[in-house]
């Protein structure tokens, strides 16, 4: 699979590298790193461009702040969401918490090795480094704290990580289940993000709030608001003077990339037909 992503994305650079100058890729660091290799190597001289990966996460808080437990759980919360993806490009690994969290767990299930891959020398150093910018989409907050779940519950996401997802009755609630509009959350991820990663230059890649009520005219104070507070934690002092931050894109991901496929399905059509 990432070598076919690879193969993709020199089909990108070469038609569109001349216009295009900051690519996002895929959410998998194996294929990340082979596209920001081939990038590097084939056309970054000629295009003067950069590559980054753009990630989802929410924050986690804890619910108790004074509970060492919930102060793990939260973190490692951020680890098995950000860092699963971010980690390996930016440390060369997974984060330490999930192999030995997951490694346990797949030992107490009966597996002989552990169900999270474990990266090669080659790999590793393969993967370290690879990234011009973290793009980093973000939506909202969780209140976090510890629950443990026996591994005889089988294998999964929820069970691996040992704690529970809360949120606070009186956030604004934007229509969505999931949805909450909680601006601070923001702003201790980027902090989050900052410190973790070494300040990479961040992009703010995705956020925003859906269509909340059906109407005729405009109407959508509840959004305005969401953005102003969300863009306003970003700009805060400390944060904005230490952070290379770029800026805040609220675009529909899919919709994007259905305009990039069509116009690539377009540009081989017309290749064929030449």
């Amino acid at each position: 699979m990432a070598s076919y992503f690879r193969d993709y994305a020199d089909l990108c650079f070469e038609a569109f590298g001349d216009r295009v100058k900051h690519w996002i890729t895929f959410s998998d660091p194996g294929a990340h790193a082979q596209a920001w290799h081939s990038y590097n190597t084939t056309w970054r001289s000629k295009q003067r461009g950069v590559v980054g990966i753009s990630l989802n996460c929410a924050w986690g808080e804890p619910v108790d702040i004074g509970n060492p437990k919930d102060i793990e759980a939260a973190e490692r919360y951020l680890q098995f969401c950000l860092g699963w993806f971010a980690n390996p490009i930016y440390a060369g690994d997974y984060p330490q918490v999930m192999k030995d969290r997951i490694g346990r767990k797949s030992m107490e299930q009966g597996l002989e090795v552990s169900r999270l891959p474990a990266f090669s020398l080659w790999e590793k150093s393969h993967i370290k480094g690879t990234s011009d910018f973290l793009g980093l989409g973000h939506f909202t907050t969780r209140y976090i704290t510890e629950r443990n779940y026996p591994s005889r519950q089988g294998p999964s996401y929820q069970n691996d990580r040992d704690l529970i997802e809360l949120v606070d009755p009186n956030w604004p609630d934007l229509g969505s289940k999931w949805l909450y509009s909680v601006p601070w959350g923001f702003r201790r991820l980027l902090n989050f993000a900052q410190t973790q990663y070494g300040d990479p230059p961040i992009y703010v890649t995705e956020n925003g709030a859906p269509q909340k009520l059906h109407c005729t005219q405009l109407c959508d104070e509840w959004r305005i608001e969401y953005l102003k507070g969300y863009i306003n934690e970003m700009l805060k002092e400390p944060l904005l003077s230490h952070m290379q931050m770029a800026s805040e894109i609220v675009v529909p991901t899919v919709c994007t990339l259905c305009i990039l496929i069509a116009a690539l399905l377009l540009l081989l059509l017309l290749r064929s037909q030449s």
